[in-house]
């Protein structure tokens, strides 16, 4: 195996390889027989499964030179998706498995799937690791290991190799549940938010204070440098060390076929690991890129039979991204007297769907609509009393959050608070506010007062005082209530609101948030969100005073 000059050093995908066969036809009757709809001439399309899919996704989407270490069958099955593997630009490592090609086949009608049917249930013996196996996991430039519970992650000389790489290299582990623990030191775990709670019975709970202990868990008992749990329509969280996690919530969409979410968001990841990305960076690389590909419809726009036009051309490398987002809001729970009137949803891409899989039911993720016939939360005006107090009436700031809040729980929902300045409002500022109102049901800005500001910002602050603050804040459709506070920082507002999720923009660099130890006095969870770099308050005003001295 040799590179010719000026070619990229390969991304290694490890892992169970998968035939995965459509059979996509119309159904406009029910048969005689029984309450089923008859699939009327179904065409089948194939494409490369499991471990074989991350490979070809990597490949054809992201233009890499990608090696698949992998066991393939003599079967017909086996010698398809040999021949779709070549046809996307993989070169396989075959270390021979003794038995049958393991097969997914779904049975869709209008791009829905109606039944799946698997073939070779049993996995087959997976023969050791030789040469060219080791020739290409030492010449890697990052490697993934695509569990499918079928036994290669298990081969025991594959273990000990994939022990044996230099720590300088990137190591990403797609879990299974029927396979074994990832080895010593892998540099991320990609779960997802079913596997996690599968691996971690003994944390309870479903919200995102249990998922980070979850990961926290898992990445202790693994050895793990960081463990990404995908969530769904939710996007990803990460657990690197004792600091706060960092949350990416999916870009918004409508439809969309999460089948392969996964294995695209394990890819990417690896692949942009390799390229030098932090792991922060490449989560949120992760996200946009399986949000896209499920917006795009999934594992099933990935076409490879010969001659096929819409067969994928091999791109250019994906970019190494800023960590910014444009995240939507969640659809809160069914209506309960008293409680906001939901907004209507729009579908977010699951990250984290394995190929083929069913939805894990997580909730929508969704921008906030433009249709001025939606409904929205009910807003009283503001007033500018202090939080601690209440003004005339019971109208305060403060009564009106707890009013909100007692009602999403009421029904059942997540409440999420944030904090900050928000002087002079600017786009980094609106994509922090969109990207907390994903994590939850309602959101609460903890403002800080004109005082406060003073205190933190000096004389000359705040530039906006803080009733347009204020009035601005609330006219943005991902923000519920606004709260101001007179301290330098929010933990005595926030501990009256006492908030599930405490969701800060910022570096995330940034070793914790002092806030976190005040969630976990009633299992609130602190997390961090991606910021838009350049963009900040004080960099706006020197500019201005660059431009005025010009």
């Amino acid at each position: 195996m040799t590179r010719g000059p000026g070619r990229r050093a390969p991304l290694v995908v490890v892992g169970d390889a998968l035939l995965d066969r459509d059979l996509d036809g119309r159904a406009e009757r029910l048969a005689p027989d029984a309450p089923v709809p008859v699939v009327d001439d179904p065409a089948e399309r194939c494409r490369p499964g499991g471990a074989a899919l991350a490979a070809t996704l990597a490949a054809c989407l992201d233009g890499r030179s990608v090696i698949l270490v992998t066991a393939l069958a003599t079967d017909e099955a086996g010698e398809v998706l040999r021949g779709l593997l070549e046809r996307a630009g993989v070169e396989v490592v075959d270390l021979g498995l003794a038995g049958r090609t393991p097969e997914k086949i779904r049975v869709r009608v209008d791009g829905r799937s109606l039944l799946r049917l698997d073939r070779t249930t049993r996995p087959g013996a997976v023969g050791p690791l030789d040469r060219a196996g080791r020739r290409a996991l030492a010449g890697a430039v990052a490697v993934l290991v695509s569990d499918y519970g079928r036994g290669m992650a298990a081969e025991p000389e594959v273990r000990a190799a994939l022990a044996a790489l230099p720590a300088r290299r990137p190591l990403v582990w797609d879990p299974h549940p029927r396979g074994p623990a990832p080895v010593a030191g892998a540099r991320l775990a990609t779960p997802n938010r079913a596997e996690a709670a599968g691996f971690a019975p003994q944390v309870a709970g479903e919200g995102l204070a249990a998922v980070t202990a979850r990961a926290r868990t898992l990445a202790e008992r693994w050895a793990a440098a960081g463990v990404a749990v995908t969530l769904g329509a939710g996007g990803a969280l990460l657990v690197e060390g004792a600091g706060a996690p960092l949350v990416v919530p999916a870009l918004a969409s409508i439809g969309g076929d999460p089948c392969g979410a996964g294995d695209r968001f394990a890819a990417a990841a690896a692949g942009l690991l390799g390229d030098g990305a932090l792991p922060s960076e490449a989560v949120a690389g992760a996200v946009a890129g399986a949000s896209a590909f499920v917006a795009a419809g999934g594992a099933a726009t990935i076409h490879l039979d010969p001659g096929d036009p819409a067969t994928p051309n091999r791109r250019p490398p994906m970019p190494r991204p800023p960590l910014e987002r444009t995240p939507g809001e969640r659809t809160p729970g069914e209506r309960t007297p008293g409680a906001p009137e939901p907004r209507p949803p729009l579908s977010g891409p699951p990250v984290g769907e394995r190929s083929p899989s069913p939805e894990l039911g997580d909730p929508a993720v969704h921008s906030p609509s433009t249709d001025p016939s939606a409904p929205t939360y009910p807003s009283a005006p503001t007033d500018a009393c202090s939080p601690a107090d209440p003004g005339p009436g019971g109208g305060s700031a403060m009564a009106r959050a707890l009013g909100l809040i007692e009602a999403v729980r009421v029904a059942g929902g997540t409440v999420v608070a944030t904090g900050g300045c928000f002087d002079l409002l600017h786009a980094g500022h609106v994509a922090t506010l969109r990207a907390a109102r994903a994590l939850g049901d309602c959101l609460v800005v903890c403002l800080n007062s004109d005082d406060s500001v003073r205190r933190l910002k000096g004389l000359e602050r705040p530039l906006v005082p803080q009733a347009d603050r204020v009035a601005v804040l609330e006219e943005l459709g991902c923000v519920d209530v606004v709260v101001p506070f007179d301290e330098r920082t929010p933990e005595a507002v926030l501990q009256r609101l006492r908030p599930d999720v405490f969701a800060k923009g910022g570096d995330y660099a940034l070793s914790d948030l002092p806030e976190a130890a005040l969630l976990g006095t009633w299992g609130g969870q602190a997390v961090v969100l991606p910021y838009l770099e350049g963009r900040s308050t004080t960099q706006l005003i020197k500019e201005v005073a660059r431009r005025d001295n010009h």
